[in-house]
């Protein structure tokens, strides 16, 4: 083989490199996890094989896909691991990565191509993306999309076809594919001339089902659309273009400022702007793919806009950065078709994207820190509640005061104890609490409290009579006395004259006791009801008094 052709394959080996590097690095990240926030939505709350599972909407959104790909996936392998939704998205994200290498390389070469490719494998500040699996909906609706814009330039029936159809898979992942049906449609407006406007039923297919399930039960969802956000839409568009580019560029990372980010990102954008205009020193071509691409981030940025609120739905959420940096990588290829890049030139922009991937890397592994962080609690409160599943009221569901996070509130007790039986559960055991971190182990106490539940009731001036198991315990808070052990059942906690008393319990607990109970008073009873469960773990007992109390086991 020739020098020539070593060149020509250099670019595809080391895209390869890549994209094994960007699956390996990920899958390590993501090793560990488990099922997270929205995801439970799925698991729990649409396990019936009916059309409301399928066509329900989700945050707004239209989720068919993403639906039919987890209920498949946990009607296969099961829920006790995450692993097979991990492997999917990684698939989504390789996919998508080649389209976009593909798309690149059409108007700029295979080395270009390479390097835009590299910063979107390893898009730290997309780490809710490329972490969290329930993203392959905003992931599956880019990645049609893009397949989209490619088979449009076939200029060919079948490349319309087809289209068409990635068009309907686009937008069956998510709402995002409509930004990407404005693009198409901006396509056959612009070809008009030459091809006609019969060709605008490639976009007409995808909307028109889109409308059908809106008014079906699309409708049905919470609009999240206020006349605040509207006014104030373009400054989200500014700052989530600017964001996405500090994102590519590694300033989101580099600044450790979520405020200051989007102004060095508009700044970078501004000077990516000069240097495109520089480089082409012509505006874009009226007939340029430019502006299908234009017309799809303006759409995308402005529904974001409109939808904006307090929980992630900022301009600088981490969600919004992949799709973002797509679309901006796409367009500024667009921009540059057929400028022709010298060997410094590549090289000064192969060690930018390097600078940038390491910057990078610092919010893709923090991310996955917190899933981890996250995962422990997952794992722990889901295991205190299969604990006390027989006792666990209808009604009971994860609130973040005693579940640690806000991430599990789409569990309740009797949709999830279906789901476990039916699919297998992904929770710790009683022995694997046992060994937790000590937060998942605090987080557990406190679930079983609330699910069991425990409960403790004061009598002020009331007496314990007389009773064969009583255990006195002695005053003072530093005590190492002060602890009892206790079984299932109602004890009885006699506080003298020299109170109040502090009771507080710990079962899995090591380092403190988390569930605190009612402050007993003095000369008081406290009747302390703790249901049997599934695990033959004891809860102790700390009391904290100024004098001695008797903890006595009623018969």
């Amino acid at each position: 083989m020739d020098r020539v052709d070593r060149d020509s394959l250099a670019p595809y080996l080391l895209l390869a490199g890549a994209l094994v590097a960007s699956v390996v690095l990920l899958m390590v990240l993501s090793s560990g996890l488990t099922f997270f926030q929205d995801t439970w939505a799925f698991l729990i709350q649409r396990r019936p094989f009916d059309a409301r599972a399928f066509f329900e909407p989700h945050n707004e959104h239209i989720v068919v896909i993403p639906v039919a790909i987890e209920k498949s996936l946990v009607a296969i392998f099961g829920m006790t691991s995450a692993l097979p939704e991990y492997i999917v998205l990684n698939v989504l994200l390789v996919v998508t990565a080649l389209l976009v290498f593909v798309y690149i390389k059409r108007r700029l070469g295979p080395w270009p191509a390479l390097l835009g490719t590299v910063l979107l494998l390893f898009l730290g500040p997309a780490w809710q993306v490329l972490l969290w699996p329930f993203e392959i909906a905003l992931v599956g609706s880019t990645m049609a999309g893009v397949a989209m814009l490619l088979a449009l330039e076939r200029e060919d029936r079948r490349g319309d076809v087809a289209a068409c159809l990635f068009l309907v898979v686009s937008i069956g992942f998510s709402t995002l594919g409509l930004p990407f049906a404005v693009g198409a449609a901006v396509d056959v407006l612009q070809r008009r001339s030459t091809r006609g406007l019969r060709r605008l039923w490639v976009p007409a297919v995808g909307v028109f089902l889109y409308a059908i399930w809106y008014l079906a039960i699309g409708h049905e969802a919470k609009t999240l659309v206020t006349a605040h956000n509207v006014i104030h839409s373009p400054i989200f568009v500014v700052e989530g273009l600017s964001g996405s580019v500090g994102a590519l560029t590694g300033l989101t990372s580099l600044s450790g400022d979520p405020g200051g980010a989007p102004w060095l990102g508009f700044a970078a954008l501004l000077a990516i702007g000069g240097a495109i205009a520089w480089a082409i020193r012509r505006p874009p071509a009226i007939f340029s793919r430019f502006w299908s691409l234009a017309a799809t981030a303006a759409t995308f940025w402005f529904l974001a806009a409109f939808a904006r609120d307090a929980a992630g739905r900022d301009a600088l959420a981490s969600r919004y950065m992949h799709v973002g940096a797509i679309l901006i990588l796409l367009g500024a290829a667009d921009l540059l078709r057929g400028v022709r890049f010298g060997s410094r030139s590549l090289l000064i922009a192969a060690a930018i994207v390097i600078a940038a991937v390491a910057i990078n890397f610092r919010e893709l592994h923090d991310g996955s820190v917190y899933l981890k962080n996250q995962a422990i609690l997952t794992r722990a409160d889901t295991g205190a509640l299969e604990i006390a599943r027989a006792t666990a009221a209808p009604t009971f569901y994860m609130a973040p005061q005693w579940a640690g996070t806000p991430s599990l509130i789409n569990i309740n007790a009797p949709e999830y104890l279906r789901t476990v039986d039916e699919y297998g559960s992904p929770a710790d055991t009683p022995s694997e609490l046992a060994r937790a971190p000590e937060a998942g182990r605090v987080h557990a106490d406190l679930t079983l409290a609330a699910a069991l539940p425990i409960t403790a009731a004061v009598e002020p001036g009331a007496k314990v009579g007389p009773a064969a198991h009583c255990t006195v315990v002695p005053g003072g808070a530093g005590n190492a006395g002060n602890e009892v052990k206790l079984s299932p059942g109602v004890t009885r906690i006699a506080i003298d004259a020299s109170g109040p008393a502090r009771l507080s319990l710990r079962r899995f607990a090591v380092g403190e006791y988390p569930v605190v109970l009612a402050s007993a008073p003095a000369a008081s009873v406290t009747g302390l009801t703790i249901p049997a469960d599934r695990s033959r773990r004891p809860w102790m007992l700390r009391v904290e008094a100024p004098g001695a109390a008797r903890v006595c086991t009623q018969g």
